[in-house]
């Protein structure tokens, strides 16, 4: 007996629904990879006569704060919620859709050394155990335990070829790609490993051995068109270097920022992140964002440490 239109239409939306928010994935699902598995990326070149081959590291903690919310300040202003997924925050205390140049530089930070700029990514959640109600976000196929960072490393690394320039106060940073599971990837930049195998990272999650933890490296783009704090894909204002680390033509070198989150990876397959319904939890999602509030004399301080090729670190 034929089903109405209506009762149909509803048993295919349903069953297209359960498609986009399968959760967990399935035992041998492609998005996961054995670190050991992965190959052995190849050395990096010399730099050149004038690189700036310092770093400075920063210590803005784990997040302990518990700053967490479905906000995108840069991508979606004032659209709070507007992220479809939860992310994660270190550094400016009151990022959120609602914040403006003013009320960040304002805010207080979570940097023991009053860096105030914000950095924040998608959490990464254990799939296999319930989520307490203030961390789900079920209506957008993002549930599970919120996984606390083991670790947070921020760093400002220099350039292979180049003395750098300080960044501009206010400057927004886009890495990654949130759609890249649907859109090519062209803009996606995830890399995914395991401590103890520096060598090795993959566009998929790993399965890491033993004690290793498990880590996902944002390293942004770093070469700045002299002018804007942002534009209107977030990205043109600032791009990545070419494969042997030189800036494209009318780019200025600035300090590379990567951040590196570290977890306790959940035992097999449990674990996956946030992301928007119909990137089904894509690892190749993953992306992070940064805005800068340093104030001017703490810039100068980060481009000199780099271009002086000294080894500087703040922490409490």
């Amino acid at each position: 007996m034929a089903l109405p239109v209506g009762t149909l239409l509803c048993v295919v939306l349903a069953l297209g629904l359960l498609t986009v928010h399968l959760w967990p994935k399935p035992p041998g699902s492609p998005d996961y990879v054995r670190i050991t598995e992965v190959g052995a990326e190849p050395p990096t070149g010399p730099p050149g006569p004038d690189a700036s081959t310092g770093s400075y590291t920063e210590d803005c903690g784990r997040n302990q704060q518990q700053h967490r919310n479905t906000d995108n300040v840069v991508i979606s202003p004032g659209n709070v919620g507007g992220a479809h997924h939860v992310h994660d925050y270190v550094g400016n205390l009151s990022t959120n859709a609602l914040s403006t140049d003013q009320t960040l530089a304002a805010a207080g930070t979570s940097c023991v050394g009053g860096d105030l700029s914000s950095y924040y990514w998608p959490v990464l959640r254990r799939t296999d155990r319930g989520a307490s109600p203030d961390s789900q976000d079920d209506e957008h196929g993002n549930s599970g335990e919120i996984l606390d960072p083991e670790s947070v490393s921020v760093e400002f690394l220099g350039n292979p070829w180049s003395q750098v320039v300080p960044m501009p106060r206010f400057l927004r940073l886009l890495e990654g790609d949130p759609t890249a599971g649907t859109d090519g990837g062209a803009q996606g930049h995830a890399r995914w490993g395991c401590s103890g195998f520096p060598d090795r990272a993959t566009t998929r999650y790993p399965l890491c051995p033993g004690s290793s933890l498990l880590t996902r490296t944002l390293d942004f783009p770093s070469c700045w068109d002299g002018r804007s704090t942002d534009s209107s894909d977030h990205r043109t204002q600032a791009v990545f270097p070419g494969p042997s680390g030189v800036c494209p033509r009318d780019t200025f070198a600035i300090p590379h920022l990567r951040v590196t989150v570290g977890y306790r990876p959940p035992p097999g397959r449990a674990f996956a992140l946030d992301a928007f319904p119909e990137q089904q939890h894509d690892p190749t999602t993953d992306h992070g964002v940064f805005i800068d509030v340093m104030t001017d004399s703490r810039m100068a301080s980060v481009v000199a440490c780099l271009n002086q090729n000294r080894n500087c670190r703040e922490s409490g």
